[in-house]
């Protein structure tokens, strides 16, 4: 029971602490308020009162005013600070845009330098050609060979010369009525009869992969030193004369055997290949031609 009486007599108190407290605020909004009117009446003429209230408020009206302005200015801040992070992703996503657009625009640009190279490369050599694009690849070592998106429809045979502006580029090994498949030069299956352009000593050329090529069967007499160009003999037909294969890069004369080893820095990027032509040979087109008209016959 006296707990109870105890909690009700807190709670008289604090209600009435409460309704004092309410009735000093409304006390003092209405003397500010008196105050104010006073000060309007008098037109500006202040007395010791209203001097005295104006000292006593001042501090806190400057406190206030002070948050306010605080308040004000962090707001807009935030505002700004907010609508710039919109702006810098909006930016950014612009940007992004731009540098796919800069890429597309380089790559373009870069392809259409390099189909001009060739293709004033095909009206300098006047010789009978189709460009191929590559489509696919065989990684396999000792067969490094392309795919390209040229056939028996367009006239591609097996033994046909692949090559661009720069040099030789392989040999058609197979071929399907849409699709050809190159055997590369530097694959270490493929042998060419070569010579060096200055001193016409002849090789075999033989592909060692990444490494480039190496210039088999040169005595060790022959007049080869490194900066001599590679080109084709000519022998058997198959590739012409002349054709740039590579540069010499490196000479080794062993003490024994009677041949000297030869690396030859291929003249073709074998990694970047894209495009390039297969001579079509008038003669191989010819045999082809009869070919296929006797087997017609036949039929």
């Amino acid at each position: 029971m006296r707990k109870i009486v105890r909690k009700k007599s807190n709670d008289r108190k604090k209600t009435s602490r409460f309704r004092f407290t309410r009735i000093f605020l409304l006390v003092f909004l209405f003397g500010l308020f008196f105050l104010m009117l006073l000060g309007s009446a008098t037109q500006g003429r202040f007395g010791a009162l209203h001097q005295a209230t104006l000292e006593t408020l001042g501090p806190f009206q400057a406190f206030f005013t002070k948050v306010s302005l605080s308040t004000t200015r962090f707001t807009e801040k935030y505002i700004t600070l907010w609508n710039l992070k919109e702006e810098n992703d909006q930016l950014r996503q612009e940007l992004d845009t731009y540098h796919a657009l800069l890429d597309e625009y380089r790559e373009a640009y870069s392809r259409n330098r390099f189909l001009e190279t060739e293709l004033e490369f095909k009206r300098r050599e006047s010789f009978p050609a189709l460009m191929a694009r590559v489509v696919g690849k065989d990684p396999s070592f000792w067969f490094q060979t392309l795919i390209v998106d040229r056939g028996k429809n367009d006239g591609v045979i097996p033994g046909m010369v692949a090559r661009n502006s720069r040099g030789v580029v392989g040999q058609v090994v197979q071929v399907s009525d849409n699709y050809s498949k190159i055997l590369l030069a530097n694959a270490p299956s493929s042998a060419i009869d070569a010579i060096v352009q200055k001193s016409r000593v002849r090789g075999i050329l033989k592909g060692a992969g990444e490494q480039g090529y190496v210039l088999h069967y040169v005595l060790k007499n022959g007049d080869v030193e490194e900066g001599d160009t590679i080109v084709t003999a000519g022998i058997g037909g198959v590739f012409s004369p002349g054709i740039t294969l590579g540069t010499v890069s490196k000479v080794h004369s062993k003490q024994r055997g009677m041949f000297l080893e030869i690396e030859v820095k291929p003249a073709v990027d074998f990694s970047r290949l894209e495009f390039f032509y297969i001579n079509l040979s008038e003669e191989q087109l010819a045999i082809e031609q009869l070919s296929r008209s006797s087997s017609s016959s036949r039929e």
